[in-house]
Protein backbone atom coordinates (compact mmCIF):
# COMPACT_ATOMS: atom_id res chain seq x y z
CA UNK A 1 0.00 0.00 0.00
CA UNK A 2 1.33 3.41 -0.99
CA UNK A 3 2.11 5.84 1.82
CA UNK A 4 0.22 9.11 1.58
CA UNK A 5 2.30 12.22 2.27
CA UNK A 6 0.27 15.42 2.00
CA UNK A 7 1.71 18.93 1.88
CA UNK A 8 -0.20 22.10 2.69
CA UNK A 9 1.49 25.30 1.53
CA UNK A 10 1.26 28.31 3.81
CA UNK A 11 2.52 31.87 3.84
CA UNK A 12 1.75 35.29 2.34
CA UNK A 13 -1.84 35.35 3.56
CA UNK A 14 -3.17 31.80 3.81
CA UNK A 15 -5.21 31.17 6.95
CA UNK A 16 -6.81 27.73 6.56
CA UNK A 17 -3.69 25.55 6.47
CA UNK A 18 -4.24 23.93 9.88
CA UNK A 19 -7.79 22.91 9.05
CA UNK A 20 -6.68 21.44 5.71
CA UNK A 21 -3.83 19.49 7.33
CA UNK A 22 -6.24 18.18 9.98
CA UNK A 23 -8.68 17.08 7.25
CA UNK A 24 -5.89 15.19 5.45
CA UNK A 25 -4.92 13.45 8.69
CA UNK A 26 -8.51 12.54 9.55
CA UNK A 27 -8.90 11.15 6.03
CA UNK A 28 -6.00 8.77 6.67
CA UNK A 29 -2.90 10.49 5.31
CA UNK A 30 0.31 9.21 6.90
CA UNK A 31 1.73 12.75 6.98
CA UNK A 32 0.21 16.18 6.51
CA UNK A 33 3.02 18.73 6.58
CA UNK A 34 2.31 22.46 6.71
CA UNK A 35 5.17 24.05 4.77
CA UNK A 36 5.86 27.75 4.31
CA UNK A 37 6.36 28.78 0.69
CA UNK A 38 9.79 30.16 1.70
CA UNK A 39 10.93 26.62 2.54
CA UNK A 40 10.11 25.48 -0.98
CA UNK A 41 11.81 28.47 -2.58
CA UNK A 42 14.90 27.91 -0.43
CA UNK A 43 15.10 24.32 -1.63
CA UNK A 44 14.81 22.88 1.88
CA UNK A 45 11.53 21.11 0.99
CA UNK A 46 10.64 19.60 -2.38
CA UNK A 47 7.23 18.73 -3.80
CA UNK A 48 8.74 15.51 -5.17
CA UNK A 49 8.53 13.99 -1.68
CA UNK A 50 4.72 14.26 -1.56
CA UNK A 51 1.72 12.80 -3.36
CA UNK A 52 -1.03 15.25 -2.37
CA UNK A 53 -0.55 19.02 -2.72
CA UNK A 54 -3.05 21.25 -0.93
CA UNK A 55 -3.49 24.96 -1.62
CA UNK A 56 -5.41 26.40 1.29
CA UNK A 57 -7.78 29.34 1.61
CA UNK A 58 -6.97 32.82 2.81
CA UNK A 59 -6.02 36.10 1.20
CA UNK A 60 -2.76 35.64 -0.71
CA UNK A 61 -0.89 38.95 -0.85
CA UNK A 62 -4.03 40.73 0.32
CA UNK A 63 -5.65 39.74 -3.00
CA UNK A 64 -3.46 42.34 -4.72
CA UNK A 65 -4.08 42.42 -8.50
CA UNK A 66 -7.23 40.37 -7.80
CA UNK A 67 -7.69 37.24 -5.71
CA UNK A 68 -4.53 35.06 -5.79
CA UNK A 69 -3.15 36.73 -8.93
CA UNK A 70 0.06 37.93 -7.25
CA UNK A 71 0.49 34.47 -5.73
CA UNK A 72 -0.01 32.86 -9.14
CA UNK A 73 2.71 35.07 -10.62
CA UNK A 74 5.06 34.08 -7.79
CA UNK A 75 4.57 30.33 -8.22
CA UNK A 76 4.90 30.54 -12.01
CA UNK A 77 8.15 32.52 -12.01
CA UNK A 78 9.96 32.00 -8.68
CA UNK A 79 13.34 30.28 -8.82
CA UNK A 80 14.61 27.80 -6.23
CA UNK A 81 17.51 29.42 -4.39
CA UNK A 82 20.89 27.93 -5.26
CA UNK A 83 19.41 25.93 -8.12
CA UNK A 84 18.73 26.32 -11.81
CA UNK A 85 15.20 25.04 -11.18
CA UNK A 86 11.99 27.01 -10.85
CA UNK A 87 9.18 25.97 -8.52
CA UNK A 88 6.81 25.58 -11.45
CA UNK A 89 9.06 22.79 -12.76
CA UNK A 90 8.41 20.84 -9.55
CA UNK A 91 4.69 21.46 -10.03
CA UNK A 92 4.92 20.22 -13.61
CA UNK A 93 6.65 17.01 -12.47
CA UNK A 94 4.02 16.61 -9.76
CA UNK A 95 1.25 16.76 -12.35
CA UNK A 96 3.08 14.56 -14.88
CA UNK A 97 3.48 11.88 -12.20
CA UNK A 98 -0.29 11.77 -11.78
CA UNK A 99 -0.25 13.15 -8.25
CA UNK A 100 -3.18 15.04 -6.73
CA UNK A 101 -3.65 18.78 -6.23
CA UNK A 102 -6.60 20.35 -4.43
CA UNK A 103 -7.23 24.07 -4.03
CA UNK A 104 -9.88 25.49 -1.72
CA UNK A 105 -11.23 29.05 -1.99
CA UNK A 106 -8.07 31.17 -2.38
CA UNK A 107 -6.32 27.96 -3.41
CA UNK A 108 -8.92 27.45 -6.15
CA UNK A 109 -8.43 31.03 -7.29
CA UNK A 110 -4.68 30.36 -7.36
CA UNK A 111 -5.06 27.23 -9.48
CA UNK A 112 -7.32 28.96 -11.99
CA UNK A 113 -5.06 31.98 -12.34
CA UNK A 114 -1.96 29.83 -12.72
CA UNK A 115 -3.70 27.90 -15.51
CA UNK A 116 -3.77 24.61 -13.57
CA UNK A 117 -7.55 24.59 -14.02
CA UNK A 118 -9.43 23.83 -16.15
CA UNK A 119 -6.42 22.94 -18.39
CA UNK A 120 -8.77 21.76 -21.13
CA UNK A 121 -6.05 20.85 -23.64
CA UNK A 122 -3.58 19.60 -21.05
CA UNK A 123 -1.94 23.03 -20.87
CA UNK A 124 -1.42 23.80 -17.19
CA UNK A 125 0.27 27.15 -17.78
CA UNK A 126 -2.32 29.30 -19.58
CA UNK A 127 -5.17 30.98 -17.72
CA UNK A 128 -8.50 30.38 -19.47
CA UNK A 129 -11.01 31.40 -16.77
CA UNK A 130 -11.12 33.54 -13.65
CA UNK A 131 -12.83 34.11 -10.32
CA UNK A 132 -13.99 37.62 -9.63
CA UNK A 133 -16.14 39.78 -7.33
CA UNK A 134 -19.44 38.38 -6.06
CA UNK A 135 -22.45 39.81 -7.88
CA UNK A 136 -23.86 40.98 -4.55
CA UNK A 137 -20.83 43.26 -4.14
CA UNK A 138 -19.86 42.01 -0.69
CA UNK A 139 -18.18 39.20 1.18
CA UNK A 140 -20.36 36.13 1.73
CA UNK A 141 -20.19 33.92 4.81
CA UNK A 142 -22.93 31.27 4.59
CA UNK A 143 -23.50 27.60 3.81
CA UNK A 144 -24.28 26.28 0.33
CA UNK A 145 -25.70 23.12 -1.20
CA UNK A 146 -23.53 21.63 -3.95
CA UNK A 147 -24.84 19.18 -6.51
CA UNK A 148 -22.23 16.57 -7.50
CA UNK A 149 -21.98 15.54 -11.15
CA UNK A 150 -21.78 11.70 -11.07
CA UNK A 151 -20.31 11.70 -14.59
CA UNK A 152 -17.37 13.90 -13.62
CA UNK A 153 -13.87 12.38 -13.75
CA UNK A 154 -13.13 14.20 -10.47
CA UNK A 155 -11.33 11.84 -8.08
CA UNK A 156 -12.52 13.77 -5.03
CA UNK A 157 -16.27 13.44 -5.63
CA UNK A 158 -16.41 9.82 -6.74
CA UNK A 159 -19.20 7.83 -5.11
CA UNK A 160 -20.88 10.84 -3.49
CA UNK A 161 -24.61 10.59 -3.96
CA UNK A 162 -26.60 13.77 -4.57
CA UNK A 163 -24.32 16.41 -3.17
CA UNK A 164 -22.64 18.03 -0.20
CA UNK A 165 -23.42 20.91 2.13
CA UNK A 166 -20.42 23.15 2.81
CA UNK A 167 -19.62 26.66 4.07
CA UNK A 168 -18.49 29.48 1.80
CA UNK A 169 -16.58 32.59 2.87
CA UNK A 170 -15.31 34.74 0.06
CA UNK A 171 -15.65 38.07 -1.71
CA UNK A 172 -14.38 36.97 -5.14
CA UNK A 173 -15.99 33.61 -5.86
CA UNK A 174 -17.77 34.22 -9.14
CA UNK A 175 -16.48 31.76 -11.75
CA UNK A 176 -16.26 33.41 -15.17
CA UNK A 177 -15.19 32.03 -18.55
CA UNK A 178 -16.01 32.59 -22.20
CA UNK A 179 -18.73 30.63 -23.98
CA UNK A 180 -16.29 28.19 -25.61
CA UNK A 181 -14.56 27.37 -22.33
CA UNK A 182 -17.87 26.89 -20.50
CA UNK A 183 -19.06 24.56 -23.26
CA UNK A 184 -15.88 22.49 -22.99
CA UNK A 185 -16.20 22.30 -19.20
CA UNK A 186 -19.78 21.12 -19.61
CA UNK A 187 -18.92 18.57 -22.31
CA UNK A 188 -16.17 17.08 -20.18
CA UNK A 189 -18.24 17.12 -16.97
CA UNK A 190 -15.43 19.09 -15.36
CA UNK A 191 -17.78 21.16 -13.17
CA UNK A 192 -17.74 18.50 -10.48
CA UNK A 193 -19.85 20.57 -8.07
CA UNK A 194 -22.45 23.26 -8.75
CA UNK A 195 -24.49 25.45 -6.42
CA UNK A 196 -27.91 23.85 -6.13
CA UNK A 197 -31.23 23.69 -4.32
CA UNK A 198 -31.39 21.92 -0.97
CA UNK A 199 -32.42 18.64 -2.60
CA UNK A 200 -29.37 18.61 -4.91
CA UNK A 201 -31.68 18.37 -7.90
CA UNK A 202 -30.92 21.40 -10.05
CA UNK A 203 -28.07 23.91 -10.34
CA UNK A 204 -29.09 27.36 -9.12
CA UNK A 205 -28.09 30.74 -10.50
CA UNK A 206 -30.07 32.95 -8.11
CA UNK A 207 -28.72 34.45 -4.90
CA UNK A 208 -28.32 33.33 -2.13
CA UNK A 209 -28.18 29.64 -3.13
CA UNK A 210 -25.56 30.74 -5.63
CA UNK A 211 -23.73 33.15 -3.31
CA UNK A 212 -21.55 34.84 -5.91
CA UNK A 213 -23.37 34.66 -9.26
CA UNK A 214 -21.01 32.05 -10.71
CA UNK A 215 -21.65 31.32 -14.38
CA UNK A 216 -23.39 27.98 -14.92
CA UNK A 217 -23.60 27.78 -11.09
CA UNK A 218 -20.03 26.46 -11.03
CA UNK A 219 -18.70 26.00 -7.49
CA UNK A 220 -15.70 23.84 -8.39
CA UNK A 221 -13.96 22.25 -11.35
CA UNK A 222 -11.40 19.57 -12.11
CA UNK A 223 -9.01 19.11 -15.00
CA UNK A 224 -9.70 16.36 -17.57
CA UNK A 225 -7.71 13.80 -15.54
CA UNK A 226 -9.83 14.45 -12.44
CA UNK A 227 -6.66 14.66 -10.33
CA UNK A 228 -6.51 18.44 -10.10
CA UNK A 229 -9.53 19.95 -8.36
CA UNK A 230 -10.52 23.30 -6.92
CA UNK A 231 -13.67 24.66 -5.32
CA UNK A 232 -14.79 27.83 -3.58
CA UNK A 233 -16.64 26.22 -0.61
CA UNK A 234 -14.53 24.90 2.28
CA UNK A 235 -14.66 21.10 2.75
CA UNK A 236 -11.98 21.31 5.47
CA UNK A 237 -14.43 23.39 7.53
CA UNK A 238 -16.95 20.55 7.78
CA UNK A 239 -15.21 17.36 8.82
CA UNK A 240 -17.04 16.89 12.13
CA UNK A 241 -20.71 17.17 13.10
CA UNK A 242 -19.96 19.98 15.57
CA UNK A 243 -19.01 22.22 12.63
CA UNK A 244 -22.50 21.98 11.15
CA UNK A 245 -24.62 25.10 11.85
CA UNK A 246 -27.45 22.95 13.22
CA UNK A 247 -25.44 20.42 15.21
CA UNK A 248 -27.07 21.37 18.52
CA UNK A 249 -30.56 21.01 17.07
CA UNK A 250 -30.25 18.03 14.72
CA UNK A 251 -29.59 14.78 16.56
CA UNK A 252 -29.53 12.84 13.29
CA UNK A 253 -26.34 14.40 11.98
CA UNK A 254 -23.59 11.79 11.46
CA UNK A 255 -20.36 12.16 13.42
CA UNK A 256 -18.41 12.76 10.22
CA UNK A 257 -18.84 15.93 8.17
CA UNK A 258 -19.43 15.83 4.41
CA UNK A 259 -16.24 17.72 3.62
CA UNK A 260 -14.14 14.82 4.85
CA UNK A 261 -15.48 12.68 2.00
CA UNK A 262 -13.48 14.69 -0.54
CA UNK A 263 -10.21 14.24 1.35
CA UNK A 264 -10.82 10.55 1.98
CA UNK A 265 -11.42 9.96 -1.72
CA UNK A 266 -8.08 11.61 -2.45
CA UNK A 267 -6.19 9.65 0.21
CA UNK A 268 -7.78 6.34 -0.77
CA UNK A 269 -6.95 6.96 -4.43
CA UNK A 270 -3.29 7.55 -3.61
CA UNK A 271 -3.21 4.63 -1.20
CA UNK A 272 -4.27 2.25 -3.98
CA UNK A 273 -1.26 3.41 -5.97
CA UNK A 274 -1.00 6.30 -8.44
Amino acid sequence: MTKVNAIVITGNGTNCEREVAAACTLAGADRADIVHIAELLAGRVRLDDYQFLNLAGGFLDGDDLGSAKAGANRLKHAAIRGSNEHLVEQIDRFIAAGKLIMGVCNGFQLMVKMGLLPALSGDHHTQSATLTFNDCGRFQDRWAYLKVDPASPCIYTQGIQGGVYLPVRHGEGKFVADTETLAAIDAGHLAAVKYSDSDYREPVIDFPANPNGAMDAIAGICDPTGRLFGLMPHPEAYVDRTQHPRWTRDENLPAEGMGLWLYRNAVDFIRRGI
